[in-house]
């Protein structure tokens, strides 16, 4: 049996801070877009986010159990891949579709690569991308709000993002930030994700370089390639539609996916924010924030062999 230890770049610093309590600060700082989505989605919302969150936990323990490890369900770790899964699909995706998602983000992209820590790409991003590949109708179909319900023809109801694409009537901004408009259950309250940002940043949860430099890459790129010309982009737009908020804050930032380093986590939110635009301006999909986060995550080991520092007194790394 191969007995070597393999440890990260130093330092190695011990903390009483265990993964229990960093999940359970998650949790807090999502309630409320989660509670934003319930109440402008209304109860069905609700039953989402139960299915999402108890079908993941049972997933792991299923699996745990299947492959003879120790159980860790109690880390809060499946709790919290099942309510951000909630969070990134439609409030009307069927609920056996929600369940497969469960499933292919807990069995497939978890547990067969060993479980929390050893898992390469974020499983609730991966059971995202893994749904609309598969149901790319039903996670492409958008409810409007209640409060808008009756006004709109939800035949053609579109997002933000999606009527830029098409050409259609842009929502107002205060209805983006607020979250009175369309899309996936907990991306379309900025606010709501602002708040539990800034929880996250208070408990030293997260750092502010990979929220705030991924959501300057793209406010910076959609200024400067404009729909008229250069320099006439709307950066705030860019800010508040689709899942740029939710993104920056409680995924990029996921522990296991993103560089270890400062100097990689600025690479990487650079990274994260070119491809989130160019998937949005140059392809024919509306939104691009999944499918940037993800080759990201792939490209984290590089990153950190990159940006690896000195060991002390040797030669800087090139």
């Amino acid at each position: 049996m191969d007995n070597r230890l393999y440890m990260s770049s130093s330092p190695h610093i011990r903390s009483g801070v265990t993964t229990q309590r960093l999940m359970l600060d998650v949790m807090i700082a999502l309630i409320p877009a989660a509670f934003a989505g319930i109440y402008f989605f209304g109860i069905r919302a609700f039953v989402l986010i139960a299915v999402t969150v108890i079908s993941c936990v049972g997933f792991e323990y299923l699996a745990r159990k299947a492959l003879k490890r120790n159980n860790t369900v109690g880390d809060l770790s499946a709790a919290v891949t099942g309510l951000l899964l909630a969070l990134n699909v439609p409030p009307e995706l069927p609920l056996w579709m929600a369940v497969v998602g469960s499933f292919f983000a807990i069995v497939v992209v978890k547990q067969l690569f060993g479980g929390i820590g050893q898992n390469f790409v974020n499983p609730a991003l991966a059971a995202r991308a893994f749904l609309i590949i598969s149901y790319g109708t039903r996670m492409t179909s958008w409810t409007p709000p209640l409060a808008r319900a009756a006004e709109i023809d939800t035949a053609t109801f579109a997002t933000p993002l999606g009527a830029l694409k098409e050409g259609g009537e842009l929502p107002k901004l205060i209805d983006m930030f607020l979250g009175n408009i369309g899309g996936s259950l907990g991306e379309t309250s900025a606010l709501a994700l602002i708040i539990g940002g800034i929880y996250l940043l208070a408990r030293g949860v997260i750092s502010w370089h990979i929220p705030v430099i991924y959501v300057g890459t793209v406010s910076l790129f959609a200024w400067i390639m404009g729909p008229t010309g250069m320099f006439t982009g709307d950066p705030l737009f860019h800010i508040l539609a689709g899942g740029l908020m939710l993104g920056a804050i409680f995924m990029a930032t996921d522990y296991t996916t993103s560089p270890m380093t400062t100097k990689g986590m600025v690479i990487y939110a650079v990274g994260c924010g070119i491809l989130t635009m160019l998937f949005r301006l140059y392809t024919n999909m509306p939104e691009g924030v999944s499918y940037a986060i993800l080759l990201m995550n792939v490209a984290v080991p590089m990153i950190d062999r990159y940006a690896k520092p000195a060991r002390f007194g040797g030669k800087a790394h090139v």
